[in-house]
């Protein structure tokens, strides 16, 4: 049986934290922020934890 690879995307996109949760980044923050309201933008800014019914879907990606 082969080695399972990382899928690559993800690797990119999620990190793992020390207690096992998966943060992201934000969605919405690339283009046509003049439209946005500043509170906004400034809440989209932080990384944020993904949802328990993705979280083993994302390990999966990542063979974690």
């Amino acid at each position: 049986m082969p080695k399972m690879k990382t899928h690559s995307s993800a690797k990119k996109r999620f990190k793992i934290t020390g207690s096992g949760k998966v943060k992201r980044f934000q969605a919405n923050t690339s283009h046509r922020l003049r439209n946005r309201d500043k509170n906004t933008k400034l809440r989209l800014r932080g990384a944020t934890v993904v949802s328990e019914a993705d979280t083993a879907r994302v390990k999966r990606m990542l063979c974690k």
